[in-house]
C-alpha cells in the first residue's frame, strides 16, 4: 500500500530568532536588515535525509509538494525523487495563503498525513484548512512552538514519519497554539488555545502542549531560587550574568531589583542591566568584552527545552564561548516534575554531541538545593 505524504516549508520560519525578533511574522523585511538568514529549508532537509536512511519502504511513499523553497526543492536535494508537485506559489516571497492553498491541494490528493517545516503560525494556517481531517506532523523550526504537533527535533520529526508509515503509531487530539507577535515583542505573553488537531502520539518523540504552574507553593520556592541566584551574583561579582526568558527568571530579576524583558536575553553585570533584549549579534559584542559569563536558564514546562525553542538568539557559537559548565538552569519541582527531562535543540553536531556526553545537568530547585536531571540531545 502506497503511503501519501503531504510535504510544504514555510521559508520564512524562524528566520526572526537569532535577531531578537521573537517571530517572522509581518517583520521580514527588518529580520532580513538586521542580517536574518533563512533556516527552514536546512532543517526540512536534515528530516527527509534522516527519513530515507531509517526507512525500508521508500519506493511505497508518494510525496505531494509546493514548487520551489515550499517544498520540492527540498525533495530534490534530499535525494526524493517520486513526488508531484500539486501548488506552485504565484510570488518568490510565500505567504500563509500559500501555505492554506497547498493544504487544499493535500485535501484534494486525500494524503494520508502532512508534514511541515515551520512553527506554531504554520501548522496554525494548515489546521485552519483541513481541520481534523488529515494529521499532520511538524518539523520545528520557527521561533513560536507551543503546539503539540511538532518532532522535539529534526530527527525526532524523521522517527515519527517514519514509524507511522509503518502504521506503528496512533493517531490522537493535539493542541493547536498561538502566541500573539506583537504582543510577544512588547514582553506579553498572550497564548491561547487555537484548535484541536489530528495529530500523532508518540511522547518520546513529540512534545505537548506548553503548560504554566502559578500555585502559592512554587511562588514560596521562586523565593528560595531568587536566594540562590542572589548568592551566585555576589559571589561572582566581575561575571556578567546573562538572564534567560521565561516567568521563573523574570521573578528573580525582579526580586533582585532589575528591569527584565520577560521573554527575551538580558545581560546583567554588578545587579545592574546592561542589555536588554540582546539579539545574537549584541550578545557577541558582550561576551568579546566580558571574559567570565554565566547563563541563567529555566525549562519551558512540559516541554522541558533550555535551548533552541523561543531563544534562538543563544545560537550554537554563543552556547560554546560561555561553556556548558556556565549554564545555571532553574526550576521550581511542579514544572521540572511535568517534563520528561532537560531538552537542548541546537542543530549544531559539535553541541549535540558536547551536551549528550555530558548526559546529566544539575537544575536549582531551591536554595542551595540541586536535582540532577538527564539531559535528552534529540540527536
Amino acid at each position: 500500500m502506497i503511503s501519501k505524504i503531504g510535504f510544504v516549508v514555510n521559508p520564512i520560519a524562524g528566520m526572526g530568532g537569532k535577531v531578537g525578533l521573537k517571530g517572522t511574522d509581518g517583520v521580514l523585511k527588518k529580520a532580513i536588515k538586521l542580517g536574518a538568514k533563512p533556516i527552514a529549508t536546512q532543517k526540512a532537509v536534515e528530516t527527509v535525509k534522516k527519513f530515507i536512511s531509517i526507512n525500508s519502504k521508500k519506493d511505497k511513499i508518494k510525496w505531494f509538494t509546493c514548487k520551489g523553497e515550499m517544498g520540492s526543492n527540498v525533495l530534490k536535494k534530499a535525494g526524493i525523487k517520486n513526488f508531484e508537485i500539486v501548488y506552485s506559489p504565484k510570488y518568490n516571497s510565500t505567504s500563509k495563503l500559500d501555505t492554506k492553498n497547498a493544504s487544499e491541494k493535500f485535501i484534494e490528493e486525500k494524503v494520508d498525513l502532512i508534514l511541515f517545516c515551520g512553527g506554531d503560525g504554520t501548522a496554525r494556517d494548515i489546521f485552519e484548512i483541513v481541520k481534523t481531517r488529515i494529521p499532520i506532523l511538524g518539523i520545528p523550526s520557527g521561533v513560536k512552538m507551543h503546539s503539540g504537533v511538532f518532532g522535539i527535533s529534526t530527527s525526532a520529526s524523521a522517527k515519527t514519519l517514519n514509524e507511522f508509515v509503518n502504521n506503528n503509531l496512533t493517531i490522537g487530539d493535539a493542541e493547536i497554539m498561538d502566541l500573539n507577535e506583537e504582543k510577544y515583542r512588547k514582553g506579553e505573553w498572550k497564548i491561547k488555545l487555537f484548535g484541536i488537531a489530528k495529530g500523532i502520539v508518540e511522547p518520546t518523540y513529540i512534545q505537548v502542549g506548553k503548560s504554566t504552574f502559578e500555585t502559592l507553593s512554587d511562588n514560596e520556592i521562586k523565593d528560595e531560587l531568587y536566594e540562590h541566584i542572589l548568592d551566585e551574583i555576589e559571589k561572582n561579582n566581575d561575571c556578567l550574568f546573562l538572564f534567560g526568558s521565561g516567568g521563573t527568571i523574570d521573578y528573580i530579576a525582579n526580586k533582585i531589583g532589575v528591569k527584565n524583558s520577560l521573554l527575551g536575553i538580558d545581560a546583567i553585570y554588578n545587579k545592574k542591566v546592561i542589555g536588554t533584549d540582546l539579539n545574537e549579534q549584541g550578545i557577541l559584542n558582550l561576551l568579546r568584552k566580558y571574559l567570565k559569563v554565566k547563563l541563567l536558564l529555566s525549562p519551558i514546562g512540559a516541554q522541558g527545552f533550555i535551548l533552541g525553542r523561543g531563544n534562538l538568539q543563544l545560537s550554537p557559537e554563543i552556547i560554546k564561548i560561555i561553556g556548558i559548565d556556565n549554564i545555571i538552569v532553574v526550576s521550581t519541582p511542579a514544572k521540572l516534575a511535568s517534563i520528561p527531562a532537560i531538552r537542548v535543540d541546537m542543530g549544531d553536531e559539535e553541541l549535540d554531541r558536547m551536551f549528550a556526553e555530558k548526559e546529566f545537568i544539575m537544575v536549582v530547585i531551591g536554595y542551595r538545593l540541586s536535582r540532577v536531571v538527564k539531559i535528552q540531545t534529540l540527536t
